[in-house]
């Protein structure tokens, strides 16, 4: 889930989980990916017993999936730098964590290891990268899911109108701040490579692209309100463009998009 990660710049992560705009951004998050996600975990397998270690959880329904899986005699720790929206939960422990900076928590070697929404904003993605393979067990999976803007960079791929135009010229000024922040827009589409670059086999990938859903406006609405402040002292948007699209936004016309997540999942080779 995405995180509250920090980059070079000292700015911090443009999306701050400590904002009460987050909670809306993970609801609506859970919907639009959780399925996908899950499909993922029954690919590789996840069953009764497995150790997991969730990095970067934001909220709880990921764990919470595992949890029930792997059963009592399995173990799933969920991490983030931010634990503000994860419950105390007698299915999973929650640690506050950051992936790129600490070894990897205890608990391991891991059958799986998942991250979604977390690489791509993360500085040192390639160390955190690097930490979570170790603490794969031999035969262990990861999962790794991470959007890819710059391959889909349209939040309204029918740009048909003026409202449309807008839309996605508000999608530009938070593509810049992410950038801005250190994210790499291009991320997603790199897993599968990265994942054989460090040694994993059997490694697959797909994509899952959401062109309109009720989840996707939630996501926009929340987003938005969270980033206004930035985007208007960046030059990047004024108040009245805001104000507009929030009311475009409001009177359900726009079809809103999401970028392309590209899940990667591969198997740390038996020794």
């Amino acid at each position: 889930m995405e995180r509250n990660a920090q980059d070079t710049s000292g700015k911090g992560y443009l999306l701050d989980n400590r904002q009460a705009e987050a909670g809306l951004r993970f609801t609506a998050l859970s919907v639009l990916f959780d399925p996908s996600t899950f499909r993922h975990f029954e690919t590789v397998g996840v069953g009764e017993g497995w150790r997991c270690w969730e990095v970067g959880a934001g909220g709880p329904t990921v764990p919470d999936w595992l949890a029930a899986r792997v059963g009592p005699t399995g173990h799933v720790v969920a991490t983030d730098i931010n634990t503000s929206w994860m419950r105390e939960s007698a299915g999973f422990d929650v640690l506050r964590h950051d992936v790129a900076a600490e070894a990897p928590p205890a608990g391991g070697p891991f059958d799986l290891i998942h991250a979604r929404l977390v690489l791509v904003h993360v500085a040192e993605r390639d160390k955190a990268l690097r930490s979570m393979v170790k603490a794969l067990r031999p035969g262990g999976w990861l999962v790794l899911e991470d959007a890819d803007p710059a391959l889909q960079p349209l939040i309204c791929p029918d740009e048909y109108g003026p409202e449309q135009e807008l839309a996605n010229r508000m999608r530009r000024g938070f593509r810049e701040l992410l950038r801005q922040r250190g994210a790499d827009l291009e991320y997603g589409r790199k897993l599968p490579r990265l994942l054989r670059e460090a040694g994993l086999v059997d490694v697959e990938a797909d994509a899952y692209f959401p062109v309109t859903s009720p989840a996707c406006t939630v996501l926009e609405e929340a987003t938005v309100h969270q980033v206004r402040d930035q985007l208007v002292v960046a030059g990047l948007a004024t108040d009245d463009e805001i104000d507009r699209h929030l009311a475009n936004i409001a009177a359900g016309g726009l079809d809103l998009a999401l970028a392309p997540m590209i899940s990667a999942w591969g198997r740390r080779p038996e020794d």
